[in-house]
């Protein structure tokens, strides 16, 4: 029994200390730099205190980051999860020709983050974009939008390519749960008179929750963290209008060098997280979470 457990033991070693090299000690670095005046452009390195966080918090523009945040995350997640939801739903029962159009739907989930960025870009384009023309050819606006120099449209574009690229994670997913409901399940409602709402809800819904609960916060992870697509859009602009934490995070450390600052950034986003995915797993009582 001994022997087996420091067979064990060393089995994993070797991958547990490989994780604790480029994962936890990056981690830990960084948090000690938060509280550290760590400018690479002046060459300072001293202990600071809170002075990073106070200075953050200080800074209109980490403000309304951490408010874009918010609106990048609620509504980029939302949709979707509700538009990759009906997806799978639709794609669940077989039809004609649903394999070609199965691999059209998952097709963004296969390119990068940034050419999704760029195409979008494209698209927005303030006198060249698509975007603009379908508006103005069925009467929706009356002149062309800037709409990524435009502080009040900036934003919500790059949440628009970021709804239309996240959509296939949630179908791909639904959709796996959605086949391995029992079918009897469904014919059984239907004979005790069940209609099409009460088998959603007392028999799909019970049934893909597991997988509603776990693939939501994974997703709320990956789009906190996930400034592809804004940083290839616009950048953070105009006047960091657009930046969302991840991407001021980047601004900090590639025009301003300042490593302390951007650290301390990087422990708010990670408090964020920490803290919603506690609250999610606690109230959303699912068996066989993480």
């Amino acid at each position: 029994m001994v022997k087996d457990r420091k067979f064990i033991f060393f089995m994993i070693l070797p991958s547990f200390l490989f994780i604790s090299i480029v994962t936890f000690l990056p981690a830990i670095r960084s948090i000690f730099m938060a509280f550290q005046d760590y400018n690479m452009y002046f060459l300072t390195k001293k202990f600071i205190g809170f002075k990073n966080f106070t200075d953050a918090f200080a800074d209109p523009i980490f403000v309304q980051a951490l408010k874009n945040t918010m609106i990048w995350v609620l509504l980029s997640l939302l949709l979707q999860f509700i538009l990759g939801f009906s997806l799978a739903l639709l794609l669940r029962k077989p039809f004609k020709g649903r394999g070609i159009y199965t691999a059209l739907v998952f097709y963004p989930w296969a390119v990068s983050g940034f050419v999704i960025g760029l195409q979008w870009r494209w698209m927005f384009h303030g006198s060249a974009g698509v975007i603009n023309d379908l508006l103005l050819k069925i009467g929706l606006i009356k002149e062309r939008i800037a709409f990524l120099s435009d502080p009040h449209y900036a934003l919500y574009s790059a949440i628009v390519a970021n709804i239309w690229y996240g959509v296939p994670f949630f179908a791909i997913m639904l959709l796996a749960a959605l086949q391995s409901v029992p079918q009897e399940l469904y014919e059984a409602a239907k004979i005790d008179g069940a209609n099409v709402f009460r088998q959603f809800s007392n028999i799909t819904i019970p049934y893909v929750k597991p997988v509603i609960v776990n693939t939501t916060l994974i997703r709320f992870i990956w789009i906190i963290n996930f400034p592809d697509i804004i940083f290839s859009m616009t950048n953070g602009g105009p006047a960091g209008s657009s930046h969302i934490l991840s991407t001021l995070l980047i601004s900090k450390v590639y025009n301003e060098y300042n490593y302390g600052v951007a650290s301390a950034i990087g422990v708010v986003i990670m408090l964020i997280l920490v803290t919603y995915a506690y609250l999610y797993l606690k109230f959303s009582h699912v068996e066989g979470g993480f």
